[in-house]
């Protein structure tokens, strides 16, 4: 993920969409295993989301500097 250029991530080098779903149900369910609350949309669907942050950390990607992968 490059978050170098504006406010958006790349995801340019991601994996194809016949890999990357199956990555992305394993996901899904593991976190589910561990009790966390995972709502699901259409894989690879354009969706409007709305969330509502509550704490207090906020992580701040910077895409400036050295890569991390």
């Amino acid at each position: 993920m490059d978050t170098a250029k504006g406010n958006r991530p790349s995801f340019v080098g991601a994996a194809p969409p016949e890999q990357a779903e199956p990555l992305y149900r394993r996901f899904c369910e593991e976190l589910g295993a561990f009790g966390v609350e995972v709502a699901r949309g259409v894989f690879g669907a354009r969706m409007v989301v709305e969330i509502v942050n509550d704490g207090p950390v906020t992580i701040v990607l910077d895409g400036r500097g050295e890569r991390a992968y």
